[in-house]
């Protein structure tokens, strides 16, 4: 092969678009293997994820692996904090601005434990929209100048714990959801003697594209309309409440990707501000909500998986429309919440996965016609379509296939054409789809609809260790595109078309949506397998809600957690900071209420009736348990 015709490194980049999504944290090595960059480029120290994937395997821990990267959430939160800084100082902004991250988007103590850590330094918050992320909020926050934003429905329970929370001096915000919520909040606040720190969401009637456009608009299940939010003025007036109104939110939706949207968005919630002080609420804070966007796909376009924005136009399309509003109106500027959360954890997490086998379409070799000729006649004709396609008739003989294909099936529903006819039928067929597929397609000036598809058609299917309900929620329910790649084998060209399934025992178990230069893919190129060795796949920027909405289809539970660091002064080195063990199938089991020592039992009494009944030894009977015990404690997924 020519060197210009070598594949590289830097081809298979651009095939995966590595760089277009991967914001800096990913790269491909010299060797092959996709590289991360925990604090950036810029910075330095890359580390193997093969590299990785050896080492945990040599401590005794396989695949499918979920691994985070301590420092890229850290890099998330400071680049958020700088964005804003810098953007206020630019523009004279007179507010300051604070961050909380909405503990719903990955609620695992590791990420919420760091996130607090390492944002105390910037008073990064937390927004809890239930009983149970509030109690942990409480717990979690370091710092006293933090936000702890209280969304959600709301009961006598959790309005007394936010109260105490104030009493305690942290500063925390109930933020109202529903008109019934203000009299509750008023009665507990006289009982406990505490003045809130009261906010109200409203529903604004601009709406967002993407996922999950229906958060925002009129019809939005969250918030006050704008004739209740007057009608709550009143309330807390009537009640010398009214100075305890001090934030305004609205959240317009997750994964925004028109920056267009959040300007409008912006600039309505500014204008109810704004009335809401002539009103004579004390305002000091305007939640924008979330919604900051995420690029999976890394086309940077206003496509549902993707944002047409940078942070740094994110921060400025903000202020720009507070100032503008608020200096017309004479009001001072308030201080900026934004509850970003999807674009603080996503690039956080990888799910590393082997694969384990594969399905091809690779037609077998074609007998020559001295052989068929006992056959049928239509196969015989199919045989002469096949000999006979090129260039100049391949749309009448694909239709001459389809034709012969179809009638020969018919036949042998009928009972009038044998198994291994119908066996030679469809080989020659999927021969003449695969030679049109690979050798005449790219030859055509015009591309026929029919032939659009083919290689497609004609994928693998390759069987991989993990699961789609478990670990990629989203791509099974809403049709979320994630970068998928090979983390390894990178300097060879992909030369297999495939999707993927996963090894649950469901049809909804795979992936055929992919990132494609263009457009969403229906297959992704993969290396061929190689006897004897193991080839790893990564799905990246999985660190937003995944885990949290990951269920326990086919009783699959959760993967191995592993999270990693950089050594300082050692390049390509890491250390393991963290790492948490498979559920087991016994674990899992009692998630679903089985008690595994009563099954443990209730099996032991099966053996020993077989026992009983002559179908087994007593030796085969401890044979039988061990096997059973040692599932028991296994992986729930697939192990060498």
């Amino acid at each position: 092969m020519d060197s210009l015709e070598r594949w590289t490194s830097e081809k298979s980049a651009e095939l995966y678009g590595i760089y277009n999504w991967g914001a800096g944290y990913f790269d491909i090595s010299e060797k092959g293997d996709v590289i991360i960059y925990p604090d950036g480029k810029s910075a330095g120290n890359p580390i193997s994820i093969i590299d990785v994937i050896n080492g945990v395997s040599a401590r005794g821990l396989q695949t499918p692996l979920l691994l985070r990267i301590a420092n890229i959430l850290d890099s998330r939160i400071k680049q958020l904090h700088e964005s804003f800084k810098n953007t206020i100082e630019t523009h004279g902004y007179k507010g300051s601005f604070n961050a909380v991250y909405p503990i719903k988007v990955n609620q695992q103590q590791q990420v919420v434990e760091e996130l607090c850590h390492f944002g105390a330094a910037y008073n990064h918050g937390l927004e809890a929209g239930s009983k149970a992320e509030l109690i942990t909020a409480l717990s979690m926050l370091k710092s006293s100048d933090a936000c702890l934003i209280c969304n959600g429905y709301k009961d006598e329970e959790f309005v007394d714990l936010a109260l105490y929370a104030v009493k305690i001096g942290i500063k925390c915000f109930i933020v109202v959801e529903m008109p019934s919520e203000i009299p509750l909040i008023i009665e507990r606040s006289k009982k406990l003697n505490v003045r809130p720190n009261l906010g109200i969401r409203i529903k604004l009637s601009s709406k967002s594209g993407g996922h999950w456009s229906d958060s925002g608009g009129d019809r939005s299940v969250f918030g006050l309309t704008v004739s209740q939010l007057v009608d709550a003025i009143d309330i807390l007036k009537n009640n010398n409440f009214l100075d305890c109104f001090q934030l305004l939110h609205y959240h317009l939706g997750s994964q925004i990707p028109n920056i267009r949207e959040i300007r409008t968005a912006a600039s309505e919630a500014c204008r109810i501000y704004c009335e809401l002080c002539a009103e004579g609420a004390n305002m000091k804070y305007l939640d924008v909500g979330g919604g900051l966007a995420v690029d999976y796909d890394g086309s940077h376009t206003n496509f549902s998986s993707s944002r047409n924005y940078t942070l740094e136009e994110y921060c400025a399309d903000i202020v720009e429309v507070i100032m503008s509003i608020f200096d017309e109106k004479n009001i001072p500027h308030p201080v900026i919440i934004a509850e970003c959360g999807r674009a603080i954890v996503a690039y956080y997490s990888i799910l590393l996965f082997n694969v384990l086998d594969r399905n091809t379409y690779e037609p077998q070799e074609i007998p020559d016609r001295r052989e068929v000729k006992k056959v049928h006649k239509l196969i015989q004709n199919l045989l002469d379509v096949q000999k006979g396609i090129n260039v100049r008739n391949v749309q009448e003989y694909f239709h001459d296939a389809l034709f012969y294909r179809d009638e020969i099936r018919q036949l042998f529903k009928n009972g009038q054409v044998s198994l291994r006819e119908r066996a030679i039928a469809d080989n020659i067929f999927w021969k003449i789809v695969t030679t049109i597929s690979r050798d005449i397609v790219h030859k055509l000036k015009i591309i026929p609809n029919e032939f659009e598809n083919l290689e497609d058609i004609i994928a693998d299917i390759y069987y991989c260790n993990f699961s789609v309900f478990q670990s990629l929620p989203d791509s099974w329910a809403i049709n979320q595109l994630f970068p998928i790649m090979p983390v390894h084998r990178l300097n060879e060209e992909p030369t297999r078309r495939a999707l993927l399934s996963d090894i649950t025992c469901d049809c909804d178990g795979k992936i055929d949506k992919f990132i494609g230069t263009h457009e969403i893919k229906s297959s992704i190129l993969l290396h061929d397998l190689k006897p004897g060795e193991d080839y790893y796949l990564g799905v990246f920027l999985v660190g937003a809600y995944q885990e949290t909405l990951g269920d326990l289809h086919n009783l699959m539970g959760d993967t191995n957690v592993v999270t990693i660091k950089p050594k300082e002064g050692n390049c390509g080195s890491y250390e393991i900071i963290r790492e948490l063990p498979v559920d087991s199938v016994a674990d899992v089991i009692s998630y679903v209420e089985y008690d595994p020592k009563a099954l443990i039992l209730q099996f032991r009494e099966k053996a020993e009736q077989a026992v009983q009944k002559g179908l087994i030894s007593a030796q085969e009977r401890k044979e039988i348990m061990d096997a059973y015990e040692n599932g028991m404690r296994g992986y729930t997924y697939f192990e060498k």
